[in-house]
């Protein structure tokens, strides 16, 4: 049984393929918080989030032909979404490089302390992360990709990948950690 808003979309989608700009910004307005939601894990801050969505929807617009109907479009444009996110990564790669092998400690957060740490909060504390991290831990976390995957989607070795991970893992449960304290003294 096919829904009232998938009928609804697949059209839309039609209309968009033969480059009716309208129905390209109806389905731009629709989709645009669920590509934000996704392009800001991967930026450092809305701007360069609202610079990856645009990116993700002229590829989107230029590839329409490739999506399938009868496959989920939010999971399409989503692989196009994380795509557009790596490729601004490698265009902008030379600005990101910080290794930093002080995080490589592991710390243990308690569980208690996370729950009372908003998902806002979590996810301001993943843009703060370089962006080699940023991108692995995204990756491997929160879309479910292995290392191989992820060593050959960024050209970097798996081990590279393993060691990128614990790091952001390591920033992360510090970061987390540091504002945790920061609110029990009442600073936050």
């Amino acid at each position: 049984m096919v829904s009232a808003d998938s009928k609804h979309l697949n059209t839309l989608i039609n209309l968009c393929r033969k480059g009716y700009g309208k129905h390209q910004e109806e389905l731009y307005l629709m989709f645009y918080n669920y590509a934000m939601s996704i392009c800001l894990r991967y930026s450092k801050d809305r701007e360069e989030a609202v610079e990856i969505v645009n990116d993700g929807f002229v590829k989107l617009f230029s590839h329409l032909d490739r999506y399938k109907e009868h496959t989920s479009f939010k999971a399409w444009l989503r692989r196009i979404l994380i795509n557009s996110s790596i490729d601004y990564y490698r265009r902008n790669e030379k600005h990101y490089h910080n290794v930093d092998i002080s995080y490589a400690k592991h710390e243990h957060i308690s569980e208690d302390a996370i729950s009372k740490i908003s998902e806002q909060e979590i996810i301001e504390q993943i843009q703060e992360l370089p962006q080699s991290y940023r991108l692995v831990f995204n990756l491997f976390v929160i879309d479910g990709y292995n290392h191989r995957e992820i060593s050959k989607k960024l050209n970097i070795g798996v081990g590279t990948s393993k060691s990128n991970l614990a790091i952001a893992r390591s920033k992360l449960k510090r970061r987390l950690l540091n504002m945790n304290q920061q609110s029990a003294l009442g600073h936050g």
